[in-house]
């Protein structure tokens, strides 16, 4: 099995989790940190997975600045109708819009890091909502689990 499709086998459960997630849904965050929390069986086997595909390279192939990012999958039936990213950042990236929402785990990579403000672990933006993505203090690997595969870069509008 390549370190590619372990990767997506690791993403199963998370997969499942999410089929069907509101990212209105204030609890959600709460909910998949409790479900998914950084130290259970499934996180560790998707952060390795992470760190063997940053390794070997495929798994951000591309970079803008600091920044290096890449496409996991495209929404499909196998990924519950999501998109999937993946960035490995430790500065601010560029501002876009969430039309559908944006559901997001963080692995701490350096130092003490946060993504916009929030420590390793979930991150949650709901319909419509627009942001800069920014880790401080430190590095950090994010998967993006985009519903549809909706994202628009460029100021808010």
């Amino acid at each position: 099995m390549s370190s590619h499709d372990a990767l997506m086998a690791a993403l199963d459960p998370i997969l499942l989790t999410l089929d069907g997630a509101d990212p209105d849904d204030p609890t959600l965050r709460a909910r998949l940190n409790q479900a998914h929390p950084v130290d259970s069986p499934a996180v560790i086997a998707v952060r390795q997975a992470v760190l063997v595909g940053l390794e070997e390279g495929w798994l951000c192939p591309k970079a803008a600045g600091s920044i290096r990012f890449g496409r996991l999958a495209k929404a499909s039936d196998e990924t519950r109708g999501y998109s999937i990213d993946a960035v490995d950042m430790a500065s601010p990236g560029p501002g876009h819009e969430h039309p559908s929402g944006e559901i997001d785990l963080c692995f701490a990579l350096e130092g003490t890091p946060r993504f916009d403000g929030q420590p390793e672990g979930w991150t949650v933006y709901g319909r419509k909502s627009w942001h800069v993505p920014t880790v401080t203090g430190g590095r950090m690997a994010i998967l993006y689990f985009l519903p549809g595969g909706e994202i628009r870069f460029g100021p808010r509008a």
